[in-house]
């Protein structure tokens, strides 16, 4: 027989030691004990995989829920002076960023805290973050946000615009004017302010920059409880920056390559002068926390897959048992400690593999259903953006659940199988049980 024959007649032949491993996990004749704890076995994994799917791809959607509403106002990338003191040459650093063909805008910007006081009611003062944009340039989740009047903090001569966070007009009880009108008037008073008040001589009072209500905006409820838009050049005034501002925002076409973005800019500008953040550099805590949820939730349900897994030594360890005469047999018909070994190991690996793949398919189509039709609601919807649980399914997480539960049902096959390649043929054959 030509060699070739053969070598294709050996790659096409079904390893015996598949076939009996197959042939041990299912039984076609009769139920035994032994399948059904197989089965329970393999429904335990199914169970922890889907489980896992599902859990992990509504952590995911939440993370990405957050993530989409904070950089609604937080930019992708950002640049900062390393001093503090601001950047004095921002057009110019602004073109640089640009280069980055990922780069869509890249928008100077001024921010500070600012005392807040009301014409109308002088008692009511409240401490905010004053942020200096330019309205041409103000991103459109932003303008977006306004629920009364418009985004409009252009200098008018009736005086300069400012729009506030709705708590804050809650709070001092300030109302917008109508579309392209002045609201209530306010006034800033900035810290540079108050320390020249207090080193001066004579004292006197500060003084105060002027505003007027022209909008009011609803990011997200902390947000909005303590922050304003004003024009640029308005904060530069307020903030005595003298032509300087306080950073740059960069928005990007893809989130995801902040990370790649900001190593490039990192290896462009001096790190002396300047600080490159990220959108999770500007919020670590409330990221790294719902990154612990996730995975404090996956570790527990994590426990259905090891219980399954222990399901699996007992069901193998029977089956050892009871087939201690027909293993005596093989291996007094040729077969090896190792291909005994092999037989058991290949039996764990095939509850794991049905057992993960029907659990992929359960998790992955729950996680569709969720996304694609919103079945499971939110309790108290209405006091949520979204009324029903978000979803996000990664490739990655599905793959890694898919690891891990295949692997450890080989491990569980571990004791059983060396059990197994211990049995002596001669006394296994002649046992009678």
């Amino acid at each position: 027989m030509p060699q070739d024959h053969v070598s294709f007649t050996r790659f096409v032949q079904v390893d015996y030691r598949l076939l009996i491993a197959r042939r041990y996990l299912v039984s076609r004749r009769r139920v035994t004990l032994i399948s059904v704890v197989s089965g329970i076995s393999v429904g335990g994994v199914a169970l922890g995989v889907a489980a896992l799917i599902v859990v992990l791809s509504v952590m995911n959607g939440f993370y990405d829920l957050v993530r989409d509403l904070l950089v609604s106002y937080d930019p992708h990338v950002r640049i900062e002076a390393v001093d503090g003191r601001g950047i004095t040459n921002p057009d110019s650093l602004a073109e640089v960023a640009r280069l980055e063909p990922q780069v869509v805008s890249a928008t100077p910007f001024v921010e500070g805290k600012a005392l807040l006081t009301s014409t109308d009611a002088r008692d009511l003062n409240q401490v905010v973050v004053v942020r200096g944009v330019d309205p041409a340039s103000v991103d459109a989740s932003v303008t977006r946000a306004v629920t009364s009047g418009s985004f409009d903090v252009a200098r008018k001569p009736t005086g300069a615009g400012i729009v506030m966070g709705a708590g804050v007009t809650i709070r001092m009880a300030l109302f917008p004017g109508p579309i392209g009108d002045d609201g209530s008037t306010v006034a800033l008073l900035s810290a540079p302010a108050l320390e020249r008040m207090i080193v001066q001589y004579p004292f006197g009072l500060p003084a105060r920059q002027v505003f007027n209500l022209r909008g009011t905006f609803e990011l997200d409820p902390a947000y909005d409880e303590d922050h304003v838009f004003i024009a640029l050049e308005e904060a530069q005034r307020l903030f005595r920056m003298s032509g300087a501002v306080t950073g740059i925002d960069l928005r990007l076409d893809n989130v995801e390559a902040s990370d790649r973005v900001k190593a490039r800019l990192e290896r462009v500008l001096d790190p002396d002068q300047f600080r490159v953040r990220t959108w999770y550099d500007l919020q670590p805590s409330l990221y790294a926390v719902m990154k612990l949820e996730k995975w404090a939730a996956s570790a527990i349900l994590f426990l259905i897959v090891v219980v399954a897994a222990f399901n699996i030594v007992g069901a193998l360890t029977m089956i050892v048992m009871e087939k201690r005469r027909d293993l005596g047999a093989l291996q007094a018909m040729g077969a090896s400690r190792k291909d005994v070994r092999r037989i058991f190991l290949l039996e764990g690996l095939l509850v794991g593999a049905l057992g993960a793949g029907l659990g992929t398919v359960m998790g992955v189509g729950l996680s569709l259903l969720q996304k694609y039709t919103g079945i499971a609601k939110l309790a108290q919807a209405e006091s949520f953006i979204i009324d029903a649980y978000p979803v996000a399914i990664r490739l990655w997480d599905v793959v890694l659940i898919l690891a891990v539960a295949m692997s450890l049902c080989v491990l569980a096959a571990v004791y059983p199988a060396k059990r197994a390649a211990t049995i002596e043929p001669a006394k296994a054959v002649r046992s009678t049980g």
